[in-house]
């Protein structure tokens, strides 16, 4: 039985991840769950699955909490416990980043779906986990099936690209004159996936996309020129592996999270699951592809610059994208605006490399003040 934490489990892939451990009552223990501020769906869950330990924001009243439940505040406690094999990472934005450092000093594995740890401070990251033995099992299902295409593979000798599938969002198609008048309504229609609201809108944007190479450099240890990215409507390839005798693998399902999710938890086994959706080819005259267009989608192009230039950049920008995609989804900027905003933040930070865990810290909560303080200056 995997003893197991979740951060973030009220929302979309801690849903997600529930769902998986309802399958399979008998092969997990969960030992704890994390929310921020969903206190009732947390204490929900937490009478369904009976863990040791939850977390939220503030306090919950103690009368709520089911009998042997202990409430917990401190995030980095729990995932260290000697009880925990498997800390699945969930939280969106850089809340992560503490819980997900403590796991990995403490050697554990961590199935990473939220991006913005790694992106803030994918070196720092990496390295504690060469020290201390920690595992690094990507979740996000681009990174997932990059990691299955290379699974028995020697990447260092074999590899020519990585190549990242992008759906392109919902505004593919759509005029670029009309993009910056699109509602946030509109950003939050995924065409193919259904995630929480955040991701949503970095998938308008493209900015995950981004991500995904800064995530992909540091978790496959990849040069930059060595990972492409390409349009893929259909969301059917997750991503392909390309080999230096011109051979491609390619991970192909149905866009549904649970299954990256179940490869992590249960890795290196696959297990059969009746609940999750199977792809038919029959069912699909034809995957097509195209490719990135810079000037749809310029939050790409700003994340790429910023993860080639290293260093706070990275975590410049994705705390300034995290402060302007809520401004957007708030109704403060327009949607053409996020770019300029992160831009900007990056345009203006002040160039630290080599950053220790305190630059960059010090270097999200700068961007973050930074966006705030420039709405309507740009």
């Amino acid at each position: 039985m995997k003893r197991i934490v979740i951060l973030g489990s009220t929302g979309s892939i801690g849903h997600q991840t529930l769902d998986i451990i309802r399958s399979f009552p008998h092969a997990f223990d969960v030992v704890g769950l994390a929310a921020w501020t969903n206190q009732d769906l947390l204490l929900e869950q937490a009478k369904e699955f009976q863990p040791r330990f939850i977390f939220s924001k503030t306090k919950p009243n103690g009368t709520l909490v089911p009998p042997g439940c202990q409430f917990i505040s401190d995030l980095a406690e729990m995932v260290a416990n000697p009880d925990v094999d498997l800390v699945v990472q969930g939280m969106v934005g850089n809340a992560g980043l503490f819980p997900t450092l403590a796991a990995i000093r403490a050697g554990k594995q961590i199935a990473l779906a939220n991006k913005e740890p790694i992106v803030m401070a994918g070196e720092l990251l990496t390295r504690e986990a060469a020290k201390s033995g920690a595992q690094l099992l990507p979740v996000d299902s681009e990174p997932s099936a990059i990691w299955q295409c290379l699974r028995g593979e020697e990447p260092h000798k074999s590899v020519k690209r990585i190549l990242i599938t992008a759906s392109g969002g919902p505004f593919r198609t759509r005029s670029l004159e009309s993009i910056s008048s699109v509602t946030p309504k509109e950003a939050l229609a995924h065409p193919t996936w259904s995630m929480g609201k955040k991701i949503t809108i970095d998938s308008a944007t493209l900015m995950n996309k981004g991500f995904e190479v800064i995530e992909s450099h540091w978790l496959f240890s990849m040069p930059w020129e060595q990972i492409d990215v390409v349009v893929h409507p259909q969301s059917i390839i997750h991503s392909m592996v390309e080999f230096r005798d011109g051979s491609i693998k390619a991970q192909l399902g149905l866009p549904d999270m649970r299954l990256p999710i179940q490869y992590a938890l249960f890795y290196p086994e696959r297990l059969e699951n009746s609940a999750l959706p199977r792809f038919d080819p029959l069912k699909f005259n034809a995957l097509t592809f195209e490719p990135i267009d810079p000037g749809r989608y310029p939050c790409f192009v700003t994340a790429l610059a910023a993860g080639k230039s290293g260093g706070v950049y990275p975590a410049v920008l994705s705390a300034a994208d995290e402060a302007a995609v809520y401004l957007f989804l708030d109704g403060v900027i327009p949607f053409s605006e996020i770019n300029g905003l992160v831009s900007n933040a990056l345009d203006r930070c002040t160039p630290i490399q080599n950053p220790t865990l305190e630059d960059i810290v010090s270097a999200d909560g700068w961007a973050r003040d930074f966006v705030e303080s420039s709405v309507g200056k740009l």
